[in-house]
């Protein structure tokens, strides 16, 4: 395991700056999860990190040792591609243990660690086959043991997962989750899918132009985004966006009037004043169809609904204003319907006209219920 501290890079490549100045410091043993649209450049920093690509200026420090200029062997790290990268004249053992006999460990240790790693991968009885004769997600498998008996400081996982259909992303989704607590070690990954990012990271950086717009937990991000960019990328379906105007401010509370006539009351953190342009955001799972309780409701026309099983997704459109709502509780609307929905104001986010939340986060953001001992498995 290991710290790495980014101080300060940046990557040119001729006159376009890739990344402007970045630092960020990822903990001892900490799963920490680069995600952004493409283009974002979180590959490119994992490079960066690996020491494929050189920096234009700044650190790289791993436990504090300053390796910007060492060779990817110096660093001590390990790196799974997007591309499962594996010799297809090798079998699976020979392509797990290939690395170390390049760096010449003897016969009797590769052997050994080639073991312990297809035990933990569960390829145990795959050692003999070539590449050909493995799944999509086996051959995942295998570059990650290729990767794991190095025994490396670092690991770096290239979108490991975006080769794969559906049905496999989910399995190695926890075959990684699996390996992340046997192993304790210090990962970095780089993933566009928001999912694979909510599901396994202890921290997650959304990045965007390069850049770091929020870094947290999973739920930060989820319930306290910091601007309209994280707020609409983190979350499936994604938040909903209403344009909005204030038309009074009390104390800490402003009175928003949304463009399709709804007037609601947010808390806010940070100054604002009657007439300013507002973005009002609720997520999918937050707006609540009539009868449950709620004094702000408002009539609005389903255009579309999406059957799901466990879910339904509600899609209106009021004055050229799009909603989705998510219901869970399986009541039956159809398109055309009209429904009467409820927007409630203590998980509504509030952002202004440069996209930054001003609305007081701790107001819609939910502590996890702990289980009660009679549900709790010991």
């Amino acid at each position: 395991m290991a710290t790495l501290s980014i101080d300060k890079v940046t990557k040119a490549f001729g006159n376009t700056t890739v990344i402007p100045e970045l630092s960020l410091t990822i903990e001892d043993g900490e799963f920490c999860v680069l995600v952004g649209p493409s283009g974002c450049g979180k590959s490119t920093l994992l490079r960066i990190i690996a020491g494929l690509e050189p920096i234009s200026s700044g650190r790289i420090l791993v436990d504090g040792v300053d390796m910007s200029d060492a060779e990817p062997p110096e660093r001590g790290v390990a790196m799974v591609f997007q591309s499962y990268a594996l010799y297809p004249h090798m079998d699976v053992g020979r392509n797990i243990g290939f690395g170390l006999k390049i760096a010449r460990t003897p016969a009797a240790e590769i052997v050994e660690r080639v073991s312990r790693a297809a035990e933990k991968l569960r390829l145990g009885s795959y050692l003999k086959r070539k590449p050909r004769e493995l799944s999509g997600g086996q051959r995942q498998r295998v570059a990650i043991g290729r990767a794991m008996t190095r025994k490396p400081k670092l690991f770096l996982l290239d979108e490991p997962l975006s080769n794969l259909d559906a049905a496999l992303r989910v399995g190695m989704r926890v075959e990684i989750a699996r390996l992340k607590a046997e192993l304790a070690s210090t990962m970095v990954y780089v993933t566009h899918d928001q999912v694979e990012a909510m599901t396994l990271a202890d921290r997650i950086v959304v990045m965007n132009s390069g850049r770091i717009e929020q870094v947290g937990t999973p739920l930060d991000l989820y319930h306290r985004p910091a601007n309209l960019f994280v707020a609409g990328f983190i979350g499936s379906p994604a938040m909903n966006f209403l344009n909005g105007k204030v038309v009074a401010v009390q104390g800490t509370v402003a009175t928003v009037a949304l463009s399709w006539g709804p007037m609601l009351d947010i808390p806010v953190e940070r100054h604002i004043e009657p007439g300013d342009i507002v973005t009002l955001g609720i997520r999918p799972e937050h707006v609540e169809l009539a009868g449950e309780g709620q004094a702000n409701d408002h009539v609005v026309q389903a255009s579309m609904v999406e059957l799901l099983g466990s879910d339904t997704f509600i899609h209106t459109n009021e004055r050229e204003e799009s909603l989705v709502i998510r219901d869970s509780r399986g009541r039956m609307v159809r398109a055309g319907d009209r429904i009467s929905i409820s927007l409630p104001t203590r998980v509504c986010h509030l952002f202004n006209e440069s996209g930054d939340r001003i609305s007081d986060a701790a107001a819609a953001y939910a502590e996890p219920v702990p289980l009660s001992p009679r549900e709790r498995v010991n």
